[in-house]
């Protein structure tokens, strides 16, 4: 299986001031195209944090996705940094702007949005059906917008690019019983089913305290195996649980 790294990249999100939809849209993608991600890092609008993020990344995993940075603006920093990471020069790309120009109209173009056509030299340019300002990939790198829905439109043009492995297939319960009620028996079903992730998350709901278990993997049969012992041991104990429906 193919792996993946994600670089968010914003003076905002690390602020709070701005919440990153992006993750969920990517790893939702990505685990559909049968690419498992394995590691999210959030980084300032630094310059040196930017590119040593990239570096990090793109020698750890199969492909890095970065998201934000490459908007008009002065604080718009991404194509800059992943150059520098790889060693390249910035230019103008004459299909970023031929597009630019196509959607905006001669009349429109200016210094801020011929911005929005440099590229690291030598990149692929990544289709935006939503304002034509072009995503690029570099290597193993997709340089991507921080705006979701801009991303989620470019998404098509990039999965198309991975190549196809076994989606993740995944099962979830929710149980009115805390993690500590639950711990012991749950890691003996993890020893037991070693080619499925066991995940569980504690919740509060209506002032009740309940856990969400999750088995997921690329073997629908073992992870559907898993999770058959899950409520097996849940029955067992008496416990109020419900089985959601396939993700």
């Amino acid at each position: 299986m193919k792996t993946a790294a994600i670089l968010i990249i914003g003076n905002e999100i690390l602020s709070g001031r701005t919440r990153d939809a992006n993750l969920q849209l990517l790893a939702k993608a990505l685990g559909d195209r049968g690419v498992r991600l394995l590691e999210t890092r959030v980084v300032a609008d630094r310059f040196e944090a930017i590119v040593a993020g990239v570096n990090a990344l793109r020698a750890s995993y199969d492909f890095v996705f970065t998201t934000g940075g490459i908007g008009p603006t002065h604080d718009d920093i991404t194509t800059e940094c992943v150059a520098a990471a790889f060693g390249r020069r910035v230019a103008e790309d004459p299909e970023a702007v031929r597009r630019l120009v196509e959607h905006y109209g001669p009349e429109a173009i200016n210094e801020a949005r011929l911005r929005m056509a440099q590229v690291v030299a030598g990149a692929t340019l990544i289709d935006n059906p939503v304002s034509a300002a072009p995503g690029f990939r570099v290597e193993n790198v997709f340089v991507l917008p921080g705006v979701p829905r801009i991303l989620e439109a470019m998404l098509e043009d990039v999965i198309s690019q991975l190549p196809r492995g076994a989606p993740i297939a995944s099962l979830s319960v929710t149980v009115w019983l805390r993690e500590s009620e639950i711990a012991s028996p749950l890691s003996a079903i993890q020893d037991a089913h070693p080619t499925v992730d066991i995940g569980s998350y504690p919740f509060v709901r209506d002032d009740r305290l309940g856990t969400s278990l999750v088995t997921r993997g690329t073997a629908p049969a073992a992870v559907a195996a898993a999770m058959r012992a899950i409520t097996d041991m849940l029955s067992a104990a008496g416990a109020e649980f419900t089985v959601e429906p396939p993700a």
